[in-house]
């Protein structure tokens, strides 16, 4: 086609579209176009944003790196990720999912724990924690077998790949559910914490006049065959930031009951008060277990 208009670029680049053999990337496709050329002409984007959108849409890529992945910071800060998650899950959106962001920073293969186990690798100065979870499927009946990847933030606000100071994966790991589907571990009490903000996300986030924190949170990864696997936060309701995530990622279903003890502990007799602990159950759907793609290495 040659273009009269500017009309017909928006017909000839569907006509295209329209050719894709694939019929999923053909849908997707022919949406896109008419969606992205819908913005275009919305905010009549002019050519100077348009070279600065491309630029960073180039900058996303190169501050991208095996520990940190601004792509997908970007993507959880304008809510897509979170969108993706609740379209995708607890039957297509209609109800209640424990199915949550997987965020920028799982790593594979962390150390197997032996259930009751500590997933502290370094001196990490905080409250003792202690996790009891339970796995079921959605009528509720246990899951045995199921490995658990377990990651969190430190009490400063930080994952083991972002400072130095911490061992190599520590507060991480991998259990594997009992006969009643149960998995145990000892940790430190985790906190809030800002996301990185010395890129694109950072800059976002100044000309909005938003604050880059999320609220604290333990994250879990459940693999097992004959279910989708499960990527999931649990949120603590004491935390400033649970109203605000800058990554739209709390649910209702995500809070969980994180109890702050000051009397001793009934069995560690090193743990001094106060100290936390968590019970919560994760539901897994029928599907296939497939584990995403790491965000890092």
């Amino acid at each position: 086609m040659i273009i009269e208009r500017e009309q017909d670029v928006t017909a000839a680049a569907l006509a295209v579209m329209e050719r894709t053999s694939d019929p999923r990337l053909r849908q997707i496709m022919v949406s896109l176009v008419k969606h992205l050329h819908g913005f275009v002409r919305d905010v009549r984007l002019t050519e100077a944003e348009f070279r600065d959108a491309a630029a960073i849409l180039v900058e996303l890529g190169k501050l991208t790196t095996d520990t940190h992945n601004e792509a997908v910071l970007m993507a959880g800060s304008l809510g897509v990720s979170s969108l993706v998650c609740l379209l995708n899950n607890g039957d297509q959106g209609n109800t209640e999912t424990d199915q949550s962001l997987l965020g920028p920073f799982w790593r594979l293969n962390p150390p197997r724990v032996e259930n009751g186990g500590s997933i502290v690798r370094s001196e990490t100065p905080g409250a003792p924690l202690f996790v009891s979870g339970r796995v079921v499927d959605k009528d509720g009946r246990p899951i045995a077998g199921a490995e658990v990847d377990i990651w969190h933030a430190s009490p400063v606000g930080l994952y083991e790949n972002q400072d130095p100071e911490q061992a190599e994966m520590n507060l991480r790991g991998k259990f594997t559910t009992d006969q009643e589907g149960r998995f145990s571990f000892r940790s430190v009490m985790m906190v809030g914490y800002p996301i990185p903000t010395n890129g694109v996300v950072g800059r976002l986030l100044k000309a909005q006049s938003r604050h880059p924190y999320r609220p604290a949170h333990l994250h879990a990864l459940i693999f097992k065959p004959g279910f989708k696997v499960l990527i999931s936060q649990v949120y603590d309701p004491a935390d400033p930031h649970i109203d605000s995530d800058v990554q739209f990622g709390v649910t209702q279903a995500l809070i969980g009951k994180f109890l702050r003890h000051d009397s001793p502990h009934p069995t560690a007799r090193d743990v001094v008060t106060p100290w936390y602990s968590l019970d919560h159950t994760y539901r897994l759907e029928a599907g296939e277990a497939v584990l995403p793609r790491p965000p890092i290495k």
